[in-house]
């Protein structure tokens, strides 16, 4: 084919543009494919990683609070921070005790602290948070789940938030009641003594200076058990996130006390708190929609809802939750602490019930609103002869079904009140997979 030039250069042209074309739309192309198979690649991957996260957030609690936006509900208000811990070790129990103030937990709680090295026990740990919270029960109850999930897996730094004056690298002398921990008082927790600095709860057993948060995490790590005593958690259902907890092994144990006794014992503990239950008492009849009763009645309430969510043994409490009425720990200390041994499935050591024997049956009281030394079978009932007949009707009329619940007898009349051949317990059995046949 002749062609002139300039029919050339117009084919020539017009090839070399329709190639270049074709190339850059082949090119194009093949970059498509390219980023495709990066993209579905990368897809895969993140679809994976999200599907582990995902799986490993369902077997976590959410341990910490946002406290400062207030419209964030119970569910959004939790940040998982150490949802990559490993579960709990074989075998190691995590106990929470339970109660309301002047039920006898101080005394119940040494149950647990006298377990010696293999226990890592802490009293009312609450206090400070209590301290500086406001009274939105609602955010309570969660910060009071969070600080706990932390103390239980040996963090310390979120309970270090509440302490005042704060610590000073992770070192304080104001944690309340730490002399009632064993194990904030043994040798390689104890720090050597700081002058100029105070001390109000000091230890007792060795001169020691302010605590060092680290030193507490580290024996608390070297321990079998740990256990938490509290009268600041209201409602047992707020636990649940807490008790689903996958690291944790938790048992619940809940002490309730005879809620006239309970009276009886805060007006003479706390006096100053109860002037106006004593000019009652002295001076009139007593209101029964004032505030002070209708607090009564609101924590008999709560009590009995607990116990009944409890007893009910639903699939989140199922074998781990336990109901003690203080008078029978008092009346039968030594079995009633083998039932909780067996019940969270730990072995009931000679130093614990050695520590039973000598204080449930001390010849001389020791005074003191905490005190544990007691000869408890004569001490059970001695509210009997405190409380005015007229107070112990007011309790009964507003805590009523709480008594009911819990097997605690009423009475008419001050002399029934005082006599002491007429029992105001009912024989009840709450724990019956517990209560068989313990080796002592």
């Amino acid at each position: 084919m002749n062609l002139n030039s300039d029919s050339y250069r117009l084919w020539r042209n017009f090839l070399t543009e329709f190639y270049t074309r074709m190339r850059n739309k082949y090119v194009i192309f093949i970059i498509c494919i390219v980023a495709l198979v990066i993209i579905e690649k990368e897809n895969n991957i993140i679809s994976r990683v999200s599907d582990k996260l995902t799986h490993r957030q369902t077997q976590t609690s959410e341990p910490l609070s946002f406290l400062n936006d207030s419209s964030l509900d119970d569910s959004e208000m939790s940040f998982n921070l150490t949802q990559f811990l490993d579960p709990v070790q074989a075998g190691q129990k995590h106990i929470l005790l339970l109660a309301t103030t002047r039920t006898g937990s101080s005394f119940v709680g040494e149950f647990f602290n006298q377990l010696g090295n293999n226990m890592f026990y802490l009293y009312e740990p609450l206090w400070h948070v209590e301290r500086m919270l406001s009274e939105d029960s609602n955010i309570s109850s969660i910060v009071y789940r969070d600080v706990l999930l932390s103390l239980f897996l040996c963090n310390f730094s979120l309970l270090e938030n509440y302490i005042s004056p704060p610590p000073l690298e992770h070192v304080t002398p104001a944690l309340f009641r730490r002399e009632s921990s064993i194990a904030l008082c043994e040798e390689q927790v104890c720090t050597p003594v700081q002058k100029h600095v105070f001390e109000r709860f000091h230890c007792r057993t060795r001169r020691c200076g302010p605590l060092n948060f680290t030193l507490a995490t580290q024996s608390c790590l070297s321990k079998k058990h740990r256990a938490i005593k509290t009268v600041r958690v209201r409602q047992l259902d707020s636990l649940r996130l807490l008790v689903e907890d996958p690291r944790l092994d938790i048992k619940v144990i809940q002490l309730v006390r005879d809620p006239r006794a309970v009276l009886a014992s805060r007006m003479i503990a706390f006096s100053s708190k109860y002037q106006t239950w004593k000019s009652w008492a002295a001076n009139g009849e007593v209101p029964i929609d004032d505030e002070e009763v209708k607090r009564l009645q609101g924590n008999c309430n709560q009590i009995r809802e607990s116990a009944e969510l409890g007893l009910s043994q639903p699939d989140w409490l199922e074998s781990r939750y336990m109901l003690v009425r203080y008078e029978d720990i008092a009346r039968f200390p030594m079995q009633k602490a083998a039932e909780m041994y067996r019940f969270i499935g730990i072995p009931f050591t000679s130093q614990a019930k050695e520590w039973i024997i000598k204080n449930t049956h001390a010849s001389e009281v020791v005074s003191g609103v905490y005190s544990t030394q007691k000869n408890s079978s004569e001490q059970v009932e001695k509210w009997r002869f405190s409380i005015p007949f007229k107070l112990a009707q007011v309790v009964q009329d507003v805590c009523g079904p709480t008594m009911e619940l819990f097997g605690y007898r009423f009475v008419d009349s001050e002399e029934t009140l005082v006599n002491k051949s007429f029992s105001l317990l009912e024989e009840k059995q709450f724990n019956i997979s517990y209560v068989t046949d313990f080796n002592l």
